[in-house]
């Protein structure tokens, strides 16, 4: 453990719990598939892992991090500046790229197979490519996910560059324009990345909202995604 890591998260202890007597710490830098980072209380002691994408970070970057984390375990408000500056720092070009790098090394992506039983996910790509991007996508790699997830519809996952679609809705009684939607939804993703505007991070920006609203069906698509 660093001993400035270590002096680092002293110091944001004292500031939320200035009263408290700060337990034993023991932090380290952790290789996370992606940027992640933990905190447990273990009898007494705090454990702590940094992702080390995260080594080199600036003092201030780090003390943000002990802060939300310290702040998150023992229950007190996240200070807005230290959140801004620690969202501002992961969503740096250069930190978001690395990051994608790292988890294309590190992580591994389930493809399993484009074709359904009742849907064949390149070929309601390939038609909507044609319907409303004149063809100029590059297929990502598709596949049905593994298990029939309710909580994700779907999502691209730019590290791996590929659209997962919940299995759920390779069904005869799921309408076409239903997995329709929810593709075209996630072809939007890959054609407008995720900005960061200040300290947030834009995942629907107003173009990709604008260009959500030409799919014909997008009224019933919604209407049966609510009650599937």
């Amino acid at each position: 453990m660093s001993p400035k890591l270590a002096e680092i998260f002293h110091e944001a202890y004292r500031e939320l719990r200035p009263r408290a007597p700060a337990p034993p710490l023991h932090v380290r830098f952790y290789p996370f598939v992606s940027i992640n980072n933990t905190i447990r209380l273990r009898q007494g002691e705090l454990y702590i892992r940094l992702s080390d994408l995260l080594e080199g970070a600036p003092d201030n970057v780090l003390h943000a991090i002990a802060h939300i984390l310290l702040a998150k375990l023992y229950r007190k408000p996240v200070d807005r500046a230290q959140g801004a500056r620690y969202r501002r720092y992961v969503g740096s070009h250069d930190v978001s790229s690395k990051a994608r790098l790292v988890r294309q090394m590190r992580g591994r992506k389930h493809i399993h197979s484009a074709r359904g039983h009742h849907y064949h996910l390149e070929e309601i790509f390939d038609d909507l490519n044609r319907r409303f991007f004149h063809g100029l996508l590059g297929r990502p790699q598709l596949t049905w996910s593994q298990n029939h997830a309710r909580s994700s519809l779907g999502h691209y996952d730019p590290a791996h560059n590929a659209i997962v679609i919940s299995r759920v809705f390779d069904h005869p009684r799921v309408p076409r324009y239903a997995v329709e939607y929810i593709l075209y939804h996630e072809m939007l993703h890959l054609k407008h990345p995720v900005k960061l505007k200040g300290s947030r991070r834009c995942v629907h920006s107003r173009e990709f909202q604008e260009e959500e609203k030409l799919f014909p069906e997008l009224v019933y698509a919604k209407k049966f995604l609510r009650i599937i």
